[in-house]
């Protein structure tokens, strides 16, 4: 691979990545990942904020717009790639903008918390699709349960709002196994850049028709770079740099503790109580989580 062209300049990108990685090499790999998904739930709160100036469609495009701007000026990354590549590029390009899209729908509708346990059933679904185990089944119902308590913990839960936390699940299952394709056709953040180009594409027209002209103050070009950096661009960098120390498999299990960190997020930066079944319900989901991803088999 040549990355002549990436390195000439007063910034080599070689430097760059090297600073980033002696800075977050001084931080244990299981703290990068809580600080990851702290930054992510933070973000997703800052996000919720700018609902009523640019709406929902229009907080997704700048948050994906900014992040895809940062990605491609740190990775400046070749369009010079096979039709195959492409065409993998481009399908996790369009399944990151919907399922941000539909995220983002849903946390108009209901609490961070909620929408992000909901969400969280795509990862789990692909965790458990094909095991034959009695355990993993427990685990499937378990997750179920969390579902049902999440429906019957209070009464004004928003439908809509929970279809699309849904259908963000769905999105994110898919998005794990393109991903997964995506890092057999590219390398280091290259196709990362070009994925998150190929989203911010996807979602920025709706985001101007439902923004418009606010889309373009200044304060919301600045919460939009913020939550870009939050919600996109800090946690996969820490993410990455994480999975370069520990198994995938102690990964997921960190992972697992997502929604609970969202509820919490909700609670202390939106003052979005939970009822103490939905609580319930979160926690169900995190177990499931866990447990799914530790009975998988130990990395080779």
């Amino acid at each position: 691979m040549s990355v002549d062209k990436a390195d000439r300049g007063p910034f080599p990108r070689s430097s760059l990545t090297a600073l980033a990685g002696r800075a977050f090499g001084a931080i244990p790999p299981p703290a990068l990942v809580l600080l990851g998904i702290v930054s992510v739930q933070v973000g997703a709160a800052v996000a919720k904020h700018l609902f009523g100036a640019v709406g929902s469609f229009g907080t997704v495009a700048l948050r994906l717009f900014f992040a895809a701007a940062v990605l491609v000026l740190v990775w400046r990354p070749s369009l010079r790639v096979n039709r195959r590549t492409w065409t993998v590029v481009l399908g996790y390009g369009v399944t990151l903008g919907l399922m941000n899209l539909c995220f983002y729908l849903a946390l108009a509708r209901i609490p961070l918390g909620i929408a992000v346990t909901v969400e969280f059933l795509g990862p789990l679904a692909v965790a458990l699709a094909g095991s034959r185990r009695w355990l993993d089944a427990f685990w499937a119902v378990l997750a179920a349960g969390g579902v049902v308590l999440l429906m019957e913990g209070r009464g004004d839960l928003d439908l809509v709002g929970f279809l699309f936390a849904l259908a963000a699940g769905v999105c994110w299952g898919l998005y794990i196994l393109v991903g997964a394709a995506l890092g057999r056709h590219t390398t280091e953040g290259n196709g990362l850049a070009l994925g998150m180009a190929v989203a911010a594409l996807v979602v920025v027209p709706f985001g101007v028709a439902d923004g418009g002209t606010a889309l373009v103050q200044p304060w919301v070009l600045v919460a939009g770079l913020g939550v870009a950096l939050l919600s996109s661009v800090i946690p996969y960098s820490l993410d990455l740099e994480a999975l370069r120390k520990i198994p995938p498999r102690v990964f997921g299990i960190l992972m697992s503790l997502e929604p609970a960190m969202a509820a919490l997020v909700g609670l202390v930066v939106l003052r979005e109580s939970l009822h103490w079944s939905q609580w319930l319900a979160v926690l169900c989901v995190v177990a499931a989580s866990a447990g799914a991803t530790r009975s998988t088999r130990p990395d080779a």
